[in-house]
């Protein structure tokens, strides 16, 4: 039951993450620039977290883990951000996309090599549903600059990093008051970048909410479930799973953008359903 919750965490997390493509259509539409969502995203997390913590009662995580998580933030996930986003004014949106989840099969040949989980058929089998799921809800579009597609694998290594790491160092910490110092640190990089660049505010009401919505929903719950369903399951099921983001993204679209569902995002769709399925399976096996 333990890890059947950490298949749902993982979930909500994808889920959550998959929504903020939506809210960003609200932010950038308002006249937000990209650094400025940005920082505003994981600013508004960072200080939502440590309010939760304090009225949770948690304190902060001190000394050297402190600093750990802080450079996680900075270094890890903002350089993953800003390579992404490089990627995305390099490369159709689509191969972007599909770069960026070879980081699950990343997470597991790295977990491998240091030992930390173990392979099983089911992983590799769900990894690959996962994998082709991916390829064909990305609608991948041929074109683009090779240094896109440099960007895009970096972005995809440094995530992996990140998600393998922070979860080693919140091993033994509460995942509230850890993310909020990780973003902390998040939010302190991007913020140096918007000195130098300058501010772009959302012009509107509806922009200020949809960046409230992107820090809320797609960085406190997403982050914050993620490492909660890592410790659960481990990274190689966890990242394997966060492959149904893509997937919530095209829902989404299709209910509140009207843009349809194609037939290849559908098999797509059902690839990585069937991915859960048979994590799911391989949880409440016994033995």
């Amino acid at each position: 039951m333990h890890q059947l919750w950490g298949i749902g965490l993982v979930l909500l997390s994808s889920t959550a993450f998959g929504a903020m493509a939506i809210f960003a259509q609200g932010a950038y539409g308002s006249g937000a620039g990209v650094t400025t969502v940005l920082f505003l995203r994981f600013g508004i997390a960072a200080i939502a977290l440590q309010l939760l913590a304090r009225l949770q009662g948690l304190a902060l995580p001190q000394g050297r883990t402190f600093w750990q998580l802080l450079a996680i933030g900075g270094l890890g996930y903002g350089l993953q951000s800003f390579c992404f986003f490089t990627t995305l004014t390099l490369v159709p949106p689509g191969l972007a996309g599909l770069l960026l989840y070879v980081y699950p099969t990343l997470v597991m040949v790295i977990s491998l090599l240091l030992g930390q989980e173990s392979l099983t058929r089911g992983k590799v089998l769900a990894l690959a549903l996962a994998s082709g799921g991916v390829v064909l809800t990305a609608g991948l579009t041929p074109g683009g600059q090779p240094l896109g597609i440099v960007f895009g694998l970096a972005s995809a290594l440094i995530y992996a990093c990140y998600v393998l790491v922070g979860s080693r160092v919140m091993a033994t910490e509460d995942p509230v008051p850890a993310c909020a110092v990780m973003l902390s640190g998040t939010a302190i990089a991007f913020g140096l970048v918007l000195g130098v660049q300058g501010p772009q505010w959302p012009s509107s009401g509806v922009g200020w909410l949809a960046v409230v919505a992107i820090a809320l929903v797609s960085t406190v719950i997403a982050v914050v479930t993620l490492f909660m369903g890592v410790r659960a399951i481990g990274a190689i099921n966890a990242s394997t799973l966060s492959t149904w983001e893509p997937m919530v993204t095209i829902l989404l679209a299709a209910l509140f953008l009207q843009q349809p569902i194609t037939l290849s995002q559908a098999l797509g769709g059902s690839l990585i359903l069937g991915s859960v399925i048979i994590l799911a399976r391989q949880q409440t096996t016994p033995g």
